[in-house]
């Protein structure tokens, strides 16, 4: 639901504190709402998220929007898009305000070469991505989406936000309709 990732934070301030060029990572800040990566386009950082909230998701073909994931603290994005040499996937846009890291992309290469603790980070990074992937696929067929919709409106209490309900039904991928129906079920 929100996947967070202490030990890369901690692994980024510390390459944050002793860097040697202070051009090679910045920290930048996003206000709510404001996009931070957007799909088709070519990435011009990596980011890690020191602070708050960002929802990662994808446009259709067809206009809909998909959600792929709630994205908080040591949550790295534009890194496959890197690797890869690819534009964006996804869109990455802040739901609360928003404060990265920001890695120069020829600095980020080179650690991507040098540095195994970043290679090892990267590695759970994209193990937790297909387990989460593969738990959210099988749940979302066992599952009603009223079960998931419980959980992301205990995530809204938790970190006291709001979103609205095209997001939650982008996130539950059904329609606002359904969405609608399904609130009314939990007596909501």
């Amino acid at each position: 639901m929100l996947r967070t990732n202490q030990l890369f934070l901690n692994y980024a301030e510390d390459l944050y504190e002793k860097q040697e060029r202070k051009e090679d990572i910045i920290i930048r800040s996003f206000s709510k709402g404001e996009r931070i990566l957007s799909q088709n386009e070519t990435p011009s950082k990596v980011m890690l998220i020191k602070e708050g909230i960002t929802k990662c998701f994808f446009v259709e073909e067809n206009d809909k929007e998909y959600i792929v994931e709630f994205l908080g603290k040591g949550e790295v994005i534009g890194e496959i898009e890197l690797i890869r040499n690819i534009s964006c996937l996804c869109s990455i846009e802040a739901v609360t305000e928003v404060t990265v890291y920001a890695i120069a992309i020829p600095y980020f290469r080179a650690l991507i070469k040098t540095d195994l603790s970043l290679n090892n980070h990267l590695l759970d990074v994209f193990a937790e991505r297909i387990v989460n992937t593969s738990k959210r696929a099988s749940y979302q067929q066992l599952y009603a989406a009223e079960h998931t919709l419980k959980q992301l409106l205990e995530l809204q209490v938790q970190q006291d936000i709001q979103m609205s309900k095209e997001d939650m039904a982008a996130y539950l991928g059904i329609t606002v309709r359904s969405l609608n129906r399904t609130l009314k079920n939990l007596g909501k």
